[in-house]
């Protein structure tokens, strides 16, 4: 549904390289997350996606169209809520919505009710937008987005300055806008916790770089983390190293890799003499797994340099 091929961009001669070669793929009704730090590229690479920046090399399809080269038809089939909402606080809602979907040539009353229902802003469209709270003006934002019926909808940091109560709604939306409206989602996001629980894949940015795209299962499952409570630290890590096993930041949590059995490990723990008093799973979270991968990428970069 939409391909992004070798993306680099460099705004000035001195400037670090914003994208450098970044390649990822989104499909047919996927919720897609691009994730990373701030300055790690991800506004760069939405600007070129949506058209306002154009690359110094690479290429963006959707569907099949090129942004690049047919930017009005590849456009048309994409709706977007892209850095803050700017609307015209002193009109209305509804008011909002006919201007700015004017310049596209309009949309009929009814799809607007419909949308405008849909979005849960139907008690308060007719009011003026400069009384709106920040999640309402997210509310009309989506609405507008939703209005042209796209095929790709692109989320810039859509939870940012909603309160939690805010956030596990937007959550709750995402699925119900996959299975209404139809629509392939790309979000963009540092709230990691938040991308695991909703996208199905993710592509995770470093200073310009791609550096890992694949499932959000798949990254959890990279290896199994215990915490050991034991009396004897230094001998239970001495006999865990030996199979493998991974010493995290703290000292009593060990990362088993995926051919380990944690049953193993205890039973040699125990036979090494270790008093175990606790062996106890974590889940790790995508933003524990983030600074992993971000570490592996550095080691593998200094490898083939």
């Amino acid at each position: 549904m939409l391909s992004v091929t070798g993306l680099r961009k460099q705004f000035h001669r001195h400037a670090p390289v914003a994208l450098d070669g970044v390649s990822f793929e989104v499909k047919d009704g996927e919720i897609f997350g691009l994730l990373g730090h701030n300055g790690a590229g991800k506004s760069t690479a939405l600007g070129i996606l949506l058209g306002m920046v154009y690359p110094d090399a690479g290429e963006v399809t959707i569907d099949g169209c090129s942004v690049q080269r047919e930017r009005e038809q590849a456009l048309r089939q994409v709706g977007a809520i892209f850095e803050s909402p700017a609307f015209y606080d002193y009109l209305t809602g509804w008011q909002n919505l006919k201007v700015l979907t004017a310049f596209s040539g309009g949309v009929e009353p009814s799809a607007m009710r419909e949308v405008v229902e849909w979005v849960g802003l139907s008690k308060r469209v007719h009011h003026r937008v400069g009384t709106y709270s920040h999640g309402m003006r997210q509310r009309l934002a989506l609405a507008q987005a939703l209005l042209p019926r796209p095929k790709v909808l692109i989320l810039d940091e859509p939870t940012d300055g909603l309160d939690p109560e805010g956030i596990v709604e937007f959550r709750e939306q995402l699925f119900e806008l996959r299975r209404d409206f139809g629509v392939t989602i790309l979000l963009s996001s540092h709230l990691l916790s938040e991308v695991e629980q909703v996208c199905d894949r993710v592509a995770i940015l470093k200073a310009g770089r791609k550096i890992y795209e694949g499932h959000c299962r798949g990254l959890t499952q990279e290896g199994l983390i215990y915490r050991v409570e034991t009396p004897q630290l230094a001998l239970a890590r001495e006999i865990a190293v030996t199979r493998g096993v991974g010493i995290g930041v703290e000292e009593n949590q060990f990362t088993l890799p995926t051919r380990l059995d944690p049953a193993d490990l205890l039973s040699a723990l125990v036979s090494g003499g270790v008093p175990v008093r606790e062996f106890v799973r974590i889940d790790a979270t995508l933003e524990d797994l983030y600074l992993e991968v971000s570490g592996l990428h550095e080691k593998k970069t200094a490898a083939h340099s």
